[in-house]
């Protein structure tokens, strides 16, 4: 940045959908890049969702087609009340209409849906896996063996041990 100043030019970088990075940022390692960052939240489809479906389900029928042609109002809201990323109503999206293909079905039902919604999609470890926290990287935040973070994890991890991580995961800014 200070060769791009120096050069009378202006060096930005924008990094989106990186929310460990933020937290790293905070870090005492991380201080001198850290005080040079301004970050903002980007919420993405998440105050959006069943506008985001509705639009992604019309973009990709054929011409003529509505969305409720294809797929119930029900199935709609159970996706958006389930998913969270964009990734994730693609996803399901698809599997949806390909089981309901399966079954031959002519539209997407809620039944359908909650057929191939994962069942631990709001679990710990898929929460912490999307925020940027698989295994590894909890273990080095954590400063656990990682047989000790799989079973924090897993659930299996005795309760006051339990408590300290999940603990040291919210003083980092870690969502729990």
């Amino acid at each position: 940045m200070e060769v791009a100043a120096g050069a009378g030019v202006i060096l930005s970088v924008l990094l989106i959908g990186h929310p460990k990075l933020r937290n790293d940022l905070r870090r005492p390692q991380m201080e001198e890049i850290g005080y040079r960052t301004t970050t903002f939240e980007f919420e993405g489809v998440s105050g959006h969702r069943r506008e985001f479906i509705g639009w992604l389900v019309k973009t990709c029928a054929q011409d003529g087609v509505k969305p409720a042609d294809i797929m119930d109002v029900d199935a709609i809201e159970l996706l958006a009340e389930r998913l969270r990323t964009a990734l994730q109503i693609e996803m399901h999206l698809t599997l949806a209409f390909e089981h309901a293909f399966r079954l031959g079905e002519k539209r997407v039902s809620a039944e359908v849906v909650e057929q191939v919604l994962s069942r631990a999609i709001d679990e710990l470890e898929p929460t912490l896996t999307r925020n940027g926290y698989d295994a590894p990287a909890l273990a080095v935040l954590l400063r656990a063996k990682p047989a000790e973070v799989r079973d924090f994890l897993a659930g299996t991890l005795a309760a006051d041990r339990t408590r300290e991580f999940t603990e040291q995961l919210r003083v980092a800014g870690v969502p729990v």
